[in-house]
């Protein structure tokens, strides 16, 4: 059994949450906020049999494209000065996936 941890973005989830429970996977679901851009994330834990993790990873691949967007970072650089919002292209989406290995599941 495998524990995946997939980190996607908020736009993604909800797609992504439907088309997994559709294929008969269980997850659960955690509001979390990136670090770089502090958006909306979630993290999504799935618990999965080692012959159906291709499935989900083909799952996630399909429903989290990454798309390139125009946001604004604030510089500032000493005490005292304006906030200047700079303009910055930075790319949004896709998924960031961690697998670990499960020594013992229990369902209660």
């Amino acid at each position: 059994m495998k524990l995946l941890i997939a980190i996607v973005q908020d736009e993604d989830a909800h797609m992504l949450m439907d088309d997994l429970s559709e294929n008969g996977f269980r997850m659960t679901k955690l509001a979390s906020t990136g670090g770089f851009l502090k958006a909306g994330n979630t993290t999504l834990l799935l618990g999965i049999d080692e012959d159906r993790v291709d499935e989900a990873l083909r799952i996630i691949e399909e429903d989290c494209k990454s798309r390139k967007t125009t946001t604004t970072l604030l510089n500032v650089t000493m005490p005292g000065e304006a906030y200047v919002p700079l303009p910055m292209e930075v790319q949004i989406g896709g998924a960031t996936i961690f697998m670990l290995d499960v020594e013992k599941f229990i369902r209660i």
